[in-house]
């Protein structure tokens, strides 16, 4: 059996000054919609921390400080390029004092599969037809209160 890629990815808990969550929708050709939380690949070089702050610039305009880590998932999955990976997710909790969001700096990439962003409610998400990730967000929140 072939080795998956190591991708260590750093993801973005934002938060509003009314406690909800930011979520994009990924839609890709041949596969179920689902949301996630700002955030990916930590690039050569980079720490987590970085690639927090670099990440949360590019989808959503917002030059903020990251920090701190709130948590760590180990998690396999397909990439939206097709590739096969053994993904070590850090998540980091950012406070923002706006619900404004610019999402010009995203890439060809996400501009195609990222249409959609909205603002959740911690209620709303468990009950969402459609698959959010993290799996277990409503509780990584839980922990922040």
């Amino acid at each position: 059996m072939t080795a998956l890629a190591q991708r260590p990815a750093a993801r973005i808990l934002l938060l509003d000054d009314a406690g909800r969550v930011l979520l994009f929708r990924f839609a890709l050709a041949g596969r179920p919609a689902f949301w996630a939380t700002p955030g990916g690949a930590v690039d050569p070089g980079e720490s987590f921390e970085q690639a927090a702050r670099r990440e949360l610039f590019e989808e959503t305009g917002l030059e903020l400080e990251c920090g701190p880590e709130v948590a760590r998932r180990l998690v396999e999955f397909v990439t939206l390029e097709d590739v096969a990976v053994t993904a070590d997710e850090r998540y980091f909790l950012v406070r923002a004092g706006t619900s404004d969001i610019d999402t010009a700096r995203h890439t060809e990439l996400e501009r195609r599969v990222m249409q959609e962003w909205r603002w959740f409610e911690r209620g709303e998400i468990a009950e969402w037809p459609e698959t959010i990730f993290p799996e277990n967000l409503a509780q990584m929140l839980d922990t922040l209160q």
